[in-house]
This record gives structure tokens, C-alpha cells and sequence, in this order.
């Protein structure tokens, strides 16, 4: 019987992980699968003992479970933590552990920035602003500074992790050497087109992130790039957080590469068929 994984959350819409790991499993000769289970907040506690029992060997944990399932963990890392969010659940011999591996995807497309942006701006206050927040900071970049358009969820955010809160009029007025956009504009569908930035307001050779991955090209990407920015898109984020679970799951590597090509294909696809 194939070794069960899998991805909760509520409401799960299209998701790219399980075409992405069961890829990984397939390309490996590993027998196991990896599914999508659409999971109501009140149905979490009976599905972890679930976890325990059947056992299922790991799971992809999104909203709006990502804070309530470290309850039911035995060990929690400190990244995880200090972030107060689990996005990985996996097993470390007979302890269920919880991990988040959206910081180790932040950080990953980064490392071959040189030099390392001095400083950073992230605009957002939700889990992906924290990850992004949390992955700066672990990277060693010195500045880092969290806009919202709530400035009191920038306020809280930014007194976690002992960064500099703006207001959201004035987030533009340094001249950023990172900026990430971890809002959900410009995301497919109603939001998309929109974007968090000015166009005429990217610094000279900043990096520009989204962490948005669909459409792969937003708009704040498409107007950083016209600006001779250097651009980061959300898919690097969602495939090294999503190579770093596999890799804590099987102790093996998927490959890059091929796990590139295929959410790239996947993308287009799903743009194709929306015409």
C-alpha cells in the first residue's frame, strides 16, 4: 500500500502540490501518493489522530490550519515558532514534527543575489509577510520594514520580529533595495492587474519578489522588470518550500529542474484553458 501524504486546508481550491510531489514520488520509484484533503476547521483535531493511526507520513498544512495543527504536534521547530505557523507536518521516528518551509522557500531564490539587497521592504501583514519577514532577517539583510494598509496588523507583525513599521502612504519614499510583494494583488482573477507598488518608484537595480505565482508575471513584476529591476516570481517561493517538504518527508531530492518545468507547464496550462 503506498505511503499516504497530502495537503489540508478550507476551503482547497486548485493546487499545485499534489501534481508536484507525486511527480517527485514517481520520478524517484517511491510508492506513495499525495492527495488533497479539503478539511474543516472542526474536523482537524479527529484527522491528526487519523495522522497518528493510519499513520499518514506527512502533510502540506494551509490555511486556515496552519496555526491551530501545531496543538496537536510533538515537536515544533523554532523557525516554525518564531513565525507561530506550521506549514509541514512530517514524522522524526515515532514524534510528528512541524516545520515551515515557506521561509526556506524565500530564502532559497536569494541566495544567489550578489550583492545581498541591504535592505527590504515587505508589503503585507498576513503568513506569507511573516515568512517573508522571518526570511530576511534569517538571510542577514539588515533593513527590513513591513507596510499594510491595516497599520495595526503591520504594527503587531513588525513587533514580532523587531522590524520597522510604515504607513502605507509613505512605504514608497526609501529607496528599497527589496521589495516583496506578499498582499494578494495581482493575484489571478479579480485582484489580478492590480499591483502594490508605483511604477516610477523602483529603486535602481532592486530586487523586485511576489509571492504570488499565478499569473507568473504580475503586474508589479512586468513594471519592476521595465524598470531594470531584477525579478523573483512566487513559483521559485512555491517550489523550493514544496522541495524542502519532500526532502524532510524521504530524506530524498527531488529534482529542480524537472519540478520547474512542470509547475511552469502547469501554469500555462491553466492560463490556456481560462483563454
Amino acid at each position: 500500500m503506498p505511503r499516504a501524504y497530502g495537503i489540508i486546508g478550507w476551503p482547497l481550491g486548485h493546487t499545485l502540490s499534489p501534481a508536484l510531489h507525486n511527480w517527485g514520488f514517481g520520478g524517484l520509484g517511491l510508492d506513495a501518493r499525495y492527495e488533497a484533503w479539503p478539511l474543516k476547521p472542526d474536523g482537524l483535531p479527529a484527522f491528526m489522530e487519523r495522522v497518528r493511526t493510519e499513520p499518514i507520513h506527512g502533510l502540506s498544512v494551509t490555511i486556515p490550519h496552519k496555526r491551530a495543527v501545531m496543538a496537536h504536534l510533538d515537536t515544533i521547530s523554532d523557525r516554525a515558532r518564531a513565525i507561530g505557523a506550521v506549514n509541514t507536518v512530517y514524522w522524526d521516528g515515532d514524534r510528528l514534527c512541524g516545520e515551515n518551509t515557506d521561509v526556506i522557500g524565500v530564502i532559497a531564490p536569494l541566495r544567489g543575489v550578489d550583492p545581498l539587497p541591504r535592505s527590504a521592504v515587505v508589503l503585507g501583514a498576513g503568513g506569507a509577510a511573516r515568512a517573508a519577514v522571518a526570511g530576511f532577517l534569517e538571510l542577514g539583510i539588515p533593513r527590513v520594514a513591513v507596510a499594510n494598509r491595516t497599520r495595526a496588523k503591520a504594527e503587531a507583525l513588525a513587533a514580532d520580529f523587531g522590524v520597522e513599521c510604515l504607513d502605507w502612504d509613505t512605504r514608497t519614499d526609501f529607496p528599497w533595495e527589496l521589495v516583496c510583494n506578499a498582499t494578494p494583488l495581482g493575484m489571478s482573477g479579480d485582484l489580478a492587474g492590480e499591483t502594490p507598488w508605483n511604477a516610477d518608484r523602483f529603486a535602481e537595480g532592486a530586487v523586485a519578489y511576489d509571492i504570488v505565482y499565478n499569473p507568473l508575471e504580475t503586474r508589479f513584476l512586468a513594471e519592476a522588470g521595465a524598470a531594470g529591476c531584477r525579478t523573483v516570481s512566487g513559483l521559485e517561493m512555491f517550489l523550493h518550500q514544496g522541495l524542502a517538504q519532500f526532502r524532510l518527508w524521504t530524506g530524498r531530492e527531488m529534482d529542480e529542474a524537472g519540478a520547474r518545468r512542470l509547475l511552469l507547464t502547469a501554469l500555462t496550462t491553466q492560463k490556456n484553458e481560462k483563454g
